[in-house]
């Protein structure tokens, strides 16, 4: 299962701004929103997240130099939310780096699609690159490796496989035994045998092992990865 879908929206007009985050989160989306550009630019660039909406018409920088910035920075999907609906502007938001565009006016559930469709394009290029990317940690699926903040950790097989899991299932609440069960593969065992390598794994990957900032315990369920725990 695929944790939160995370998505910034990038909007100047109020009305519209709060009228796509409520239905994105009432959606299950996780939505972080913005009401310029300047502001998003610095938050981006602090945290990505799995989609970014933004209005091309903005205060402060506009929405074009923000995807280029977006775009230089990261592959992040980015969608452009516009009233302007000629070929030409379409085709400039393309050369910026957006991925999708949708013109004002626009249906909520049109939006989701569109969202759900980048999301799983982002995710099936992942998966050809062989590479898995969340926040500050990267993992490369080919070769069995992972850096955290651009440093390589050395990760035992099943430190590997449960990094992987727990990146995979971003932001979502994991009990020990579905832990156990998908990274293990067992349907009974000792449930302490998850306690103790998530415990070594933030040794490796925690910046303050004792104040984890990523891999936090849920507490009677299990553990949540965050990658967005920087900061």
């Amino acid at each position: 299962m695929e944790g939160v879908v995370r998505v910034a929206v990038v909007e100047d007009d109020p009305t519209v701004r709060e009228a796509v985050g409520e239905y994105l989160r009432t959606h299950g989306y996780a939505v972080s929103s913005f009401g310029d550009g300047v502001s998003a630019r610095t938050a981006l660039r602090e945290t990505v997240p799995d989609v970014v909406i933004v209005d091309r018409m903005l205060p402060g920088i506009s929405g074009d130099e923000l995807c280029r910035e977006l775009r230089a920075a990261s592959d992040v999907p980015i969608m452009m939310l516009t009233a302007l609906g000629e070929v030409e502007d379409r085709i400039d938001g393309f050369a910026f780096g957006v991925d999708d565009y949708l013109a004002k006016p626009f249906s909520m559930r049109e939006l989701s699609l569109r969202i759900a469709a980048l999301v799983r394009r982002s995710h099936a290029a992942q998966a050809a690159s062989g590479e898995l990317r969340a926040g500050a940690f990267a993992i490369d699926l080919l070769r069995r490796r992972a850096w955290v903040r651009g440093d390589e950790v050395a990760l035992t097989s099943r430190e590997y496989e449960l990094l992987v899991f727990l990146v995979r299932n971003d932001d979502r609440a994991l009990g020990r035994d579905e832990i156990l069960r998908e990274v293990w593969g067992w349907t009974v065992g000792d449930l302490s045998t998850v306690t103790v390598h998530v415990r070594r794994l933030r040794e490796k990957v925690e910046e303050d092992p004792q104040d984890p900032r990523h891999l936090l315990t849920e507490w009677g369920v299990g553990y949540r990865f965050v990658a967005r725990g920087d900061g």
